[in-house]
């Protein structure tokens, strides 16, 4: 396969199964936000980060705690942990969207720090505005400033410079109404070295982040891509996964190659306890550095899902671990995550 990219690009985003220095995460610290599910999502969010660390075969954890109590916790259940608990400010958890995106260049890493809107105005808390410059300046890292609102999430890249994304999240009018799509464009491979964008339509019911790609499709290797197909009659997202697996097959990267497309099985139709349909996916899983974390709900699809992934990672090890007292929150295991390339 050519994977041939333009060296001439000064910034690259690397790829999220490149090498890894550390992983920034955060600690579930504010009571008044997870109510009841603060101490069961503490447990799904430790058991996540002791998966990473992998007994300290994989990379170090930067976990951020916010406030004396959560300190404390955060401290006591990840002793003995490849650990540095870090006090800080942050609203909630969603370091994926609210850290800076790492890229390299010429001079070597940089955080690439963006503006946050709190997902188009909907969740607007104290301190998520200021955790990218705050991440990159525990990292000893240069900050790069982009005067322009970008999560994390709602971009996936190759690192050869072709990434993913939706429009229902980049061109939605609540994040940069004065910004067309070439704008758009034109921003991501000035900041984050992306030279090809792949453009899919809408995301999950009920997603508040207005369609973030890593709950719908994900680079696992040069040239290949994997996503979601329908999981029981009544999948909630059923017209959107079809739409998304054409829109892949009809794809091609920066290279002009068409993609390969991989396919595992949604977790179908999951409510809440007010019978309302959750954002829950198989696709925002993490891969570190040696192992691939699978978020699990109780869906039949579950143990299908975890194996799929598995053999789209012969490398690594693939672990599905329960996250619903996380999904509560609005997002999983990767939208708490931020790499940081070795």
């Amino acid at each position: 396969m050519d994977t041939k990219s333009n060296t001439n690009i000064p910034l690259r985003q690397p790829a999220e199964w490149d090498k890894h220095s550390a992983v920034w995460s955060a600690w579930p610290s504010a009571a008044d936000l997870w109510l009841e599910d603060l101490e069961p999502a503490r447990a799904e969010v430790a058991a996540l980060f002791k998966a990473i660390a992998d007994g300290g075969k994989g990379e170090a954890l930067k976990i951020v705690a916010n406030g004396d109590e959560a300190v404390a916790s955060a401290r006591a259940t990840l002793k003995g942990v490849n650990a540095q608990i870090i006090p800080g400010m942050f609203g909630d958890i969603w370091f994926r969207d609210i850290a800076p995106i790492f890229v390299k260049g010429p001079a070597g890493l940089q955080a690439s720090c963006f503006k946050f809107n709190g997902w188009g105005g909907k969740y607007v808390l104290e301190g998520d505005d200021q955790v990218a410059a705050f991440v990159a300046q525990q990292a000893g890292t240069p900050a790069l400033i982009n005067d322009w609102v970008l999560e994390g999430g709602s971009i996936d890249v190759d690192g050869l410079g072709t990434a993913l994304t939706t429009r229902q999240c980049l061109l939605n009018e609540n994040r940069n109404p004065s910004l067309s799509q070439v704008d758009i464009e034109a921003r991501l491979k000035t900041g984050l070295g992306i030279e090809h964008l792949i453009w899919l339509g809408d995301g999950l019911a009920n997603d508040h982040t207005d369609g973030h790609i890593d709950n719908i499709a994900r680079f696992v290797a040069p040239g290949v891509v994997v996503c979601m197909e329908p999981f029981g009659a009544d999948d909630p997202n059923k017209d959107a996964l079809l739409a998304i697996i054409a829109d892949l097959k009809a794809a091609r990267d920066v290279n002009g190659k068409k993609l390969e497309v991989m396919t595992v099985p949604s977790p179908g139709r999951m409510e809440n306890e007010d019978g309302d349909v959750m954002p829950v996916s198989s696709m925002n899983f993490y891969i570190g550095n040696t192992a691939v974390v699978v978020p699990l709900y109780g869906a039949k699809s579950d143990d299908a899902a975890v194996a799929a992934i598995a053999k789209l990672f012969p490398g690594r090890r693939t672990v599905g671990l329960p996250a619903n007292s996380v999904i509560t929150g609005g997002g999983s295991f990767h939208c708490i995550t931020q790499q940081q390339p070795a």
